[in-house]
């Protein structure tokens, strides 16, 4: 297995950092956000927890998780659900339970085709539709696994992503219907992962789920470690559908858990029976660490869309899926950039501005697209994302407006656009200037 094109890019950003340059990481999917005092707390009262405990997961957490199901219109008995440690290694037992081959969108999660790949299974990447970022377009789905079948091929598994990552958009309800369709017709398990589900940017929008349309066929899976910014606590839930399939897929990913990790970390598991019950004070933290997302991954937006590089605004989470093929002639005369990964390159080790290439997810080498997270540029410690997450303006922050600038940079010199000025900017610029003697204010941008 080759390295991870995260960690790689992030060794890129390290070496800038240490020779003084000012970097822009928009690599890693990592949220930048404190742990919440309730989470902590609670963390803190069970750290003497060592027993193992059961296999599938604290009973207590089980019951919390299939709570927080039920309230987003799957209704769940704690019998349907396990716990790992981690979402990511959840999937990685499901691959293996379900075996066979897997259908992917394309683009998609960097770990699902490595996942497969370990295993010695195939991947077959199909298309989304414009703007429907982490699942197969549902008619290009049924001619690729027919067409896999013709050949020999065992294919087994829909893997889809609600929301996305990378393009930080989702599918419609009519296309998760035509999906689940599809599912039923060719005998296919779906497993949606939806670690995403929470962080929609427009408040109460109802977010599809393959759960609803095919519930005796849809494994889901999420965690903690976007929402409550946990990632470091390696903690992930799967819901099985109360069905033949999903018993005996249960069943099995308790013998391999059993094998691998035991049992979930104890204390982990203990305080996230707070985050899964949902106290008002955690519902009210996840949603204004979703409105700095929001906030802050379409500030990013909109200088993509400035540049003529952002071709479907981002709905949820903290990315953005830039596709600058619109300069690809220039681009390949000026600077002989041809792929995604020499553009990735260039914004990285010629600007300071960590990103990653298209291809990583599965994407045409050759497509000019790179996935930015925007997670990371919250603050360089403690002090500085907590002003973020309390700041009704996070983007006039002086560091992550300076992030901001050094992205608009980036994009000027690489696409060699000048955006004209906005003269509502400029007016409101010049009277602050003329309010505060001349002298802009550090948190301008």
């Amino acid at each position: 297995m080759l390295p991870s094109a995260t960690l790689a890019t992030n060794e890129q950003l390290e070496a800038l950092r240490a020779r003084g340059d000012r970097v822009v990481p928009m690599a890693l999917g990592e949220v930048g956000l404190p742990v919440h005092p309730l989470l902590r707390e609670a963390l803190a009262d069970a750290a003497g927890s060592n027993a193992y405990g059961p296999i599938a997961g604290l009973p207590a957490l089980r019951a919390a998780a299939a709570g927080y199901w039920s309230r987003r219109g799957m209704p769940t008995a704690p019998g349907q659900v396990l716990v790992g440690p981690g979402s990511k290694a959840l999937l990685f037992a499901l691959r293996l339970a379900i075996g066979g081959d897997v259908v992917l969108p394309r683009p998609s999660w960097v770990s699902y085709a490595a996942q497969a790949s370990i295993l010695g299974g195939r991947s077959w990447p199909v298309a989304i539709r414009p703007g429907e970022g982490g699942v197969p377009d549902p008619a290009a789905l049924a001619r690729t696994v027919a067409l896999a079948r013709a050949a020999g091929h065992e294919v087994r598994q829909i893997l889809v992503t609600l929301p996305d990552n990378p393009t930080g958009t989702y599918a419609s309800a009519e296309t998760i219907r035509e999906l689940c369709q599809v599912a039923r017709e060719q005998d296919l398990v779906i497993v949606s992962d939806e670690i995403y589900r929470d962080l929609v940017h427009v408040p109460g929008a109802h977010l599809p789920s393959p759960a609803e349309y095919a519930p005796e066929r849809t494994i889901v899976t999420t965690g903690l470690s976007k929402s409550h910014a946990l990632g470091g606590w390696r903690l992930g839930v799967a819901r099985f559908p109360d069905s033949c399939t999903g018993r005996r897929l249960r069943d099995r990913i308790i013998g391999i858990g059993s094998e691998i990790w035991s049992a979930p970390v104890h204390p982990v598991q203990q305080a996230a029976v707070l985050a899964f019950d949902e106290p008002r004070e955690l519902v009210a933290h996840v949603q204004q660490c979703n409105v700095l997302h929001a906030s802050v991954a379409n500030a990013v937006a909109d200088i993509c869309a400035g540049h003529g590089v952002l071709p479907h605004r981002p709905a949820a989470a903290f990315y953005v899926y830039a596709d600058f093929g619109t300069h690809r002639r220039r681009l390949e005369r000026d600077a002989g950039i041809t792929s995604g990964e020499a553009l990735a390159h260039t914004l990285t080790a010629g600007h300071g501005c960590g990103v990653l290439p298209g291809a990583v997810f599965g994407d045409r080498a050759s497509a000019l697209r790179v996935r930015l997270a925007t997670s990371l540029l919250y603050g360089v410690d403690d002090e500085q994302r907590q002003a973020a997450l309390e700041s009704e303006k996070p983007t006039e922050l002086a560091w992550i407006s300076a992030a901001l600038e050094q992205w608009d940079a980036a994009l000027a010199a690489t696409t060699a656009t000048r955006r004209p000025p906005d003269p509502k900017a400029l007016q409101s610029g010049a009277s602050a200037e003329s309010a505060a003697g001349g002298v802009k204010g550090a948190g301008g941008r």
